[in-house]
Parts: C-alpha cells; sequence; structure tokens
C-alpha cells in the first residue's frame, strides 16, 4: 500500500513515531508491551471488552426476550463505521484525494487493519459508545414518551459526553494526531477539531439512533417481530442512511460557514448547543418522573450499562489523573514531549454530564408490576437480559 502512503499520512505517522513502511498488511498483530506507552493496551482492552460485552448483550436479550433493536444497533453502528472510515484513510483510492486529505492518523495499535489505518479499539468503539448512549436514553424511556427524534437527539447528547472524555485525551497520550492543517478540520477546539466535537461525538449518534429506533425499535415496542433477512436488510440500511445523516445533519454548518472559518465554528457550535438544550431538559423531566411515579410504565433496564458505563468513566479517570502534571506544564498548549492538550474544563462538563446519567439509571425504580409481568413491548420489560 505503499502508493497510497498520503504525504499527510506519512507526516502525522512520523510525529506519532512510526512511518508507512511499518504499518504493513490489512491485518497485523504486535506486541502490546511495545507500543507507545501503556494506556494504548489499557484503551484497547476497556474499548474492547465493552464491545464485546455489548454483543453478547445483545445476543442474548434476542435470544429471551425476541428484542433485536440492540444487535441491529450494535452492527448498525459498525456498518456505519465501514462505509465512513476507509474513505478517509485513502481518499486517493476513493477518487477524492483532490476534495479530502489525511484528516488524522492513528497509532499503532496491538490490532492492526487496512496497513495501519484502522485499530481494532476503533471498530469496537462504534458499537460500544453507540450501545452506552442508545441505552441510557432507553432506560429513561424517552423514546417511548417523547419519540424518534427527540430520543435520537438525547442519544447525540449522552454519546457526546462519554466521548469527549476520550476524545480530549487522545492527542496527549499520541493515541492519534489530527491534521491541523487541513480546512476540514478548521476551527480546532484546542487538541480536537470542532468539527469532530459536534459531527462525530454528537450527530452521528443521533443519525444511528434515528434510525435504528424507526426501522426496528419502535416496531419491536409495538410487537412487530422480524424474520432474519428483514433484520439483515435493516441493519444495511441503517448503516447507509445513518452515514448520510452524518451529512445532513451538519449542512448549516458546512453550507453556511464555507467562507468563514469564524462562521463555521459559531454554527457547529450552535447546533450542538440546541442539541444540548433539548436533551438537558427531556433526560431531566423523565428521571424526575420516574423518581416521581415508579408506576410510570415500568422502565427498561440493562445492568451491563449501568455497570460498563461506571468501568469506563474510572479507566478513563485514571488516565486522565496520570496526563496531568504535563498537562499543566504545557506551553502555548504543548507539552515538553510536543504533544497537544484538550480541554480539561470541557472535559469535566463532560465528566460531570456522564457521572449524572449514570446516576439516573442506577436510581430510577425498577420494581415489576402485575401489567409490566406480562407485557411484551421491550421497553416495559423491568429486568434486563443479562
Amino acid at each position: 500500500m505503499a502508493d497510497h502512503c498520503a504525504p499527510t499520512f506519512d507526516r502525522l505517522a512520523t510525529a506519532l513515531g512510526f512511518s508507512c513502511e511499518e504499518a504493513g498488511g490489512p491485518v497485523e498483530v504486535r506486541n502490546p508491551f511495545a507500543l507507545e506507552n501503556w494506556t494504548l493496551p489499557v484503551l484497547e482492552v476497556t474499548i474492547v471488552l465493552g464491545a464485546v460485552l455489548a454483543l453478547v448483550y445483545a445476543i442474548v436479550r434476542l435470544r429471551r426476550h425476541g428484542d433485536p433493536t440492540n444487535l441491529v444497533l450494535w452492527f448498525g453502528a459498525t456498518a456505519y463505521l465501514f462505509i465512513i472510515e476507509p474513505p478517509l484513510y485513502f481518499p486517493a483510492a476513493f477518487g477524492i484525494d483532490e476534495h479530502v486529505d489525511t484528516m488524522f492518523a492513528h497509532n499503532l495499535f496491538t490490532v492492526e487493519f487496512l496497513w495501519g489505518r484502522l485499530p481494532l479499539y476503533i471498530v469496537a468503539i462504534y458499537p460500544f459508545m453507540a450501545t452506552l448512549a442508545f441505552e441510557i436514553v432507553r432506560i429513561l424511556g424517552v423514546f417511548r414518551q417523547h419519540g424518534v427524534l427527540i430520543g435520537s437527539a438525547c442519544v447525540g447528547f449522552v454519546h457526546h459526553a462519554f466521548y469527549e472524555i476520550f476524545d480530549h485525551l487522545g492527542p496527549q497520550l499520541r493515541w492519534w494526531e489530527w491534521s491541523i492543517d487541513n480546512p476540514i478540520n478548521q476551527p480546532m477546539f484546542d487538541s480536537v477539531p470542532l468539527p469532530s466535537v459536534v459531527v462525530f461525538a454528537a450527530l452521528w449518534p443521533m443519525s444511528l439512533a434515528f434510525c435504528v429506533q424507526w426501522f426496528v425499535g419502535r416496531h419491536i415496542d409495538h410487537g412487530q417481530t422480524f424474520s432474519g433477512v428483514q433484520l439483515v436488510w435493516r441493519t444495511v440500511v441503517i448503516g447507509v442512511l445513518a452515514s448520510l445523516g452524518t451529512g445532513v445533519l451538519p449542512i448549516p454548518a458546512t453550507v453556511f460557514g464555507t467562507g468563514s472559518t469564524t462562521v463555521r465554528g459559531v454554527l457547529y457550535a450552535a447546533e450542538l448547543v440546541v442539541v444540548t438544550v433539548v436533551a438537558v431538559l427531556i433526560l431531566t423531566r423523565r428521571w424526575l418522573r420516574l423518581r416521581r411515579d415508579g408506576a410510570d410504565s415500568a422502565p427498561y433496564s440493562n445492568d451491563f450499562v449501568r455497570i460498563y458505563s461506571v468501568v469506563y468513566l474510572c479507566v478513563m479517570a485514571v488516565l486522565w489523573v496520570t496526563v496531568l502534571p504535563d498537562f499543566f506544564g504545557a506551553v502555548d498548549g504543548r507539552t515538553s514531549e510536543g504533544d497537544p492538550i484538550g480541554n480539561l474544563w470541557y472535559t469535566l462538563a463532560c465528566f460531570v454530564v456522564a457521572i449524572l446519567c449514570v446516576i439516573a439509571v442506577f436510581t430510577v425504580p425498577r420494581r415489576k408490576t402485575a401489567e409490566t409481568a406480562v407485557a411484551t413491548a421491550p421497553e416495559t420489560a423491568a429486568s434486563p437480559a443479562a
């Protein structure tokens, strides 16, 4: 793949400590103890284990409750990944190099795909993060009470909080390197492109959640069943349409902000503010109502999400603590090793939101009533499948 080693990728790889020649083969396995630093394998284990457990939960829920929503979400997120990521890694191979240059480069992790472009943990993080966000919103009954669009906006907001904790940490720990000269990555929000903060942290999971709930979730909630073939084609359609939605949702910023980085940044921020305001109001309202009225359709539950969301936040907190000395010693936004630092205050705000979401799903009532004991709708099942 030497012919696809674009100059920008080569430059980013060099900054991370490797070269195109070192990143070889469609699949490559490396010694986890010989990576850039100890945090890389820790991140891999946390995310890959979370994705595997999410898949197990999805399979068990389908077998025990006949509810394929989680499985479609898992594979829909994975389909989205393989639609959206390869063109970003090899713009020349897809004939878009005149319009899209390399946006970033991942460091080399234990398991790599596509000539060092795609670490296994990136494959895993899409379904893992999507499951965390979707299920937190589902536990609070937002889809049931407020519909597909509002529920999807809440998923985008929750996903944003969990994801940005990771997003603002990665560049300092050399998990990846952004191409700050690429206009698509502008404006920058410290070490993270604002388009990533908005589009990849909030709008793509919103698009995915909308498609999953529209094509599968809402029908399952009303007792409908699907054959295996129906689920397969719906999952493929979800991946495709979620990808299109990622291009449609940020149109105000990408179209009206074309001629000005400042205008584009303001419009991106405005979209995030809208999603945030809607989600905060709805999520708070749902939690308060469930706390006040325990008989409110006995909420759906998911112990995997409850427990593993805590695991994820604890791991991220430890990793953040380890970088704080270098973070506070940084000059002009870079550590003594030359690594860019993220925005600590924004990360702390995301930690607060994520922790409040976890507290919310731990504190909603979980008791069953005679009515819910015979209910068929998944969102009225009072106990998880695993």
